[in-house]
């Protein structure tokens, strides 16, 4: 059934994300900070463009944000000219924003003080998940909101899951990033011991990738790690945000993760090298250099 709905934030996720959207016959405003953006989406889906936050969430079922960081989300809810004071009750706010646990508690509190739903609903996937609306979503938040907002999110995800109550799915991505920034590493040790024990890199992967060792990462980055390509896929700075949200949180519920903070200081080193925007998979270059 054709919703009416909102979408705040037309970065490289959201951009396509919204397209999907409007392609399963959704009725879609979308909000961007730069207005160029949001015009170059309406003239190629449709749809309308706002000029706020706000006025885009204006008589929305739903409302979906895809944008940088907390005090991103914060500005496009509760800030001024925000999308919680706009929305009607019992419309539902769905974030897929990669923030903090504490963020989603926030808003959900806010959200529901206004007869809200909210949903955490970071994503995983990358521009490649976004653009074939392949993403794995990991949700938070009261199940009749998430109910709700399900087949709707289902336009640009091939796998979507709530985890538990707000904040559940950003603790869910934060698993992700953690697990992601140690299969990096040890890919890109792997490709460099093959290459100076005179191996054929290609080959090796090849070979390893049909065992245990397979992942997402060996699969689909490891052609162009040994090639040192990487001005493409999920940038560096990006992912240093993420870790610093995960390490946060490890430091308030007592886990510990060493190859994180590692990882992560790595990725500073990365960053050093001119690659902050360079794909994750770049942890490769500080052993190459």
């Amino acid at each position: 059934m054709a919703e009416k709905v909102a979408f705040l934030g037309l970065g490289v996720m959201g951009y396509p994300m919204a397209g999907h959207l409007a392609k399963a016959g959704h009725d879609v405003t979308v909000y961007n900070r730069t207005a160029e953006k949001a015009a170059k989406w309406t003239a190629e889906h449709g749809g309308r463009a706002a000029p706020t936050p706000g006025e885009a969430a204006k008589g929305a079922r739903f409302v979906f944000a895809c944008v940088g960081n907390d005090d991103d989300v914060r500005q496009v809810t509760t800030g001024a000219g925000g999308a919680f004071d706009a929305m009607d009750r019992g419309a539902i706010f769905v974030d897929h924003t990669t923030a903090s646990a504490e963020l989603a508690r926030e808003l959900d509190a806010a959200a529901r003080e206004r007869g809200l739903g909210f949903v955490d609903a970071p994503v995983s996937g990358g521009q490649a998940g976004a653009q074939n609306g392949a993403l794995t979503v990991m949700a938070g938040g009261e199940l009749a909101s998430y109910a709700a907002v399900e087949p709707i999110i289902a336009a640009y995800a091939r796998a979507v899951r709530r985890l538990g109550p707000a904040g559940a799915g950003q603790l869910t991505k934060m698993v992700n990033q953690i697990c992601i920034a140690g299969l990096v590493e040890a890919l890109s040790e792997g490709i460099q011991f093959a290459m100076k024990a005179g191996l054929d890199p290609e080959a090796v992967i090849d070979v390893i990738s049909k065992g245990a060792a397979q992942s997402w990462q060996m699969e689909n980055r490891y052609k162009t790690m040994i090639a040192g390509e990487f001005n493409h896929g999920f940038a560096v700075d990006w992912m240093r945000k993420d870790l610093a949200i995960c390490l946060e949180e490890a430091r308030a519920n007592g886990a510990h993760l060493p190859v994180t903070a590692l990882v992560d200081q790595f990725y500073g080193e990365v960053q050093t090298m001119d690659g902050g925007r360079w794909d994750t998979s770049s942890l490769i270059a500080r052993l190459l250099k």
